[in-house]
C-alpha cells in the first residue's frame, strides 16, 4: 500500500482526561473517545490508491475494480459502512485480492467490526505474511479489542517489513502508551517525527511520553513544536500548560490554559487544571468559578470536587464545601485528604459527631498510604 501524507482517522482519542499530578494514558482512553475533536491516526490513507490501482500488480476484474474504487472513495469520505458494502462486493467478485483485503480490513477496523477485522486480518496475514499493511491493520484490530500484546506483535512485524512507515511507528507508540511503557513509546514517536516532522499530534504524544518520564523540558519543546506546526492541534496549549505547571512556571501555565480555553471552553479537564493552577498560585477567588464549572462538566472528577471544597471552605461557604468534599470522598474512597478537609468543615459548621467520624476515616486511610515524607498523601491540606 502506498504511503502518503494524509491519513485515516479512527473514532478514537489520543488523550485525556488526565487526573491529579500524573498524566495517564489507557487503552480505553485511546480506543474509545470521551473527547470530541481529538482523534488518533490509523494506518495510511487509502484515498490516493484510487489513482494507483495498476501499481498493485494484480489483474483485478473490471467489476471488482469498480467496487474497490467505490469502497475506497467511501473510506476517504468517512463512510466505512458504505465502504464495507462495496468492498465486500469486490471481494465476492474477485476473492483473495490483496488490495481489496487491505481496504476491507481497514474498513472493518474503522467501523468497529473488530471480530470481522481479526478474521480477515489473520487469514490475510497467512496468505501474505510479508505485507506490512496487513500486519498493520491486524495490529489495529487487536488494539481496538484491548489485546495489546497481539497488537504490539503485529505492529512490530509491520515495522520490520516497512521501517519507514510513519503510521506503524505512531500506532505502536499508542499501544505502548496505553500500557504505560513511556520509554519505549518515546522511541517510536522519535522515529515517527523524524519520518514526518510536520505531524503535530505525533509531537504532542511524544511530549506526553517525555512528561511521564520526568523530561518536562523536552516535553515543553515538543508541545511548542506541535503548536508551531498546527496552532489548532487538539489540547496543545493544555499540554504545554501542564508541562509548565510541572516545572513550577505557574504564570506561563495559566497563559497556556487560557489559550486552550479560548479554543476549547467546555473541556472539563482543562477547566480543572486551570482552576487548580489558580488555587496553587493563591488566587483562590478566581479558582472558584473554574472549579465549579469543572465539576458541572465532569461529575466524576474527585480531584475537582476536592479543590472546589477547599476553595469554598476558604471563602467561608461551609455548607457547599461540605457537599463538594463529601462528593470527593465518594468518588475516591482511598484518598485521606478529602476526609481531612471534610472533618475541618464539619467542625466549623458545629457538627462535631460527623467531624469525629471523618477524622477517624482520615487517620485510617492515612495509615494505609505509603509514607513518602510529610503527609502520606502528598497533598497540601
Amino acid at each position: 500500500m502506498v504511503q502518503h501524507r494524509k491519513r485515516v482517522y479512527l473514532n478514537a482519542a489520543a488523550a485525556i482526561p488526565f487526573k491529579s499530578q500524573f498524566i495517564r494514558i489507557t487503552s480505553q482512553q485511546i480506543s474509545l473517545s470521551k473527547m470530541s475533536g481529538c482523534v488518533v491516526k490509523s494506518i495510511v490513507i487509502l484515498g490516493s490508491l484510487l489513482m494507483v490501482i495498476p501499481a498493485w500488480g494484480q489483474a483485478i476484474p473490471p467489476a471488482a475494480e469498480a467496487s474497490l474504487r467505490r469502497g475506497l472513495r467511501a473510506q476517504q469520505q468517512g463512510d466505512p459502512e458504505s465502504a464495507i458494502q462495496a468492498l465486500e462486493e469486490a471481494d465476492r467478485s474477485a476473492p483473495n485480492q490483496l488490495p481489496v483485503q487491505r481496504a476491507l480490513l481497514i474498513a472493518y477496523v474503522q467501523s468497529g467490526r473488530t471480530a470481522d477485522a481479526l478474521r480477515l486480518g489473520q487469514s490475510a496475514a497467512v496468505r501474505w505474511p510479508k505485507d506490512a499493511e496487513i500486519h498493520h491493520g491486524l495490529g489495529l484490530a487487536y488494539f481496538k479489542r484491548s489485546q495489546n500484546k497481539e497488537a504490539r506483535s503485529e505492529l512490530m512485524k509491520a515495522i520490520r517489513l516497512s521501517p519507514v512507515n510513519f503510521g506503524a511507528h505512531f500506532d505502536l507508540a499508542l499501544v505502548l502508551l496505553s500500557a504505560e511503557d513511556y520509554v519505549a513509546a518515546s522511541h517510536e514517536l522519535e522515529t515517527a517525527v523524524k519520518l514526518d516532522h510536520k505531524d503535530a499530534l505525533a509531537h504532542v504524544l511524544l511530549g506526553r511520553a517525555y512528561q511521564n518520564t520526568n523530561r518536562s523540558q523536552d516535553a515543553v519543546q515538543q508541545f511548542r513544536t506541535a503548536l508551531q506546526t498546527d496552532p489548532s492541534v487538539p489540547l496543545g496549549h493544555y499540554h504545554l500548560g501542564f508541562a509548565y505547571e510541572s516545572l513550577g512556571e505557574s504564570a506561563r501555565a495559566l497563559n497556556e490554559y487560557r489559550a486552550e480555553i479560548a479554543h476549547n471552553p467546555n473541556h472539563p479537564e482543562v477547566r480543572y487544571r486551570y482552576g487548580h493552577c489558580l488555587l496553587d498560585t493563591g488566587d483562590w477567588r478566581a479558582a472558584v468559578p473554574e472549579l465549579q464549572l469543572a465539576t458541572e462538566l465532569d461529575g466524576t472528577n474527585a480531584d475537582a470536587y476536592y479543590d472546589l471544597g477547599k476553595v469554598l471552605l476558604m471563602a467561608g461557604d461551609t455548607d457547599k464545601a461540605i457537599n463538594a468534599l463529601r462528593t470527593s470522598t465518594r468518588l475516591n474512597t482511598i484518598d485521606p485528604s478529602p476526609h481531612y478537609l471534610l472533618a475541618r468543615a464539619l467542625e466549623k459548621s458545629g457538627n462535631q459527631t460527623e467531624a469525629d467520624s471523618e477524622w477517624a476515616q482520615f487517620n485510617e486511610l492515612k495509615k494505609a498510604q505509603p509514607v513518602t515524607g510529610g503527609m502520606a498523601t502528598g497533598r497540601n491540606q
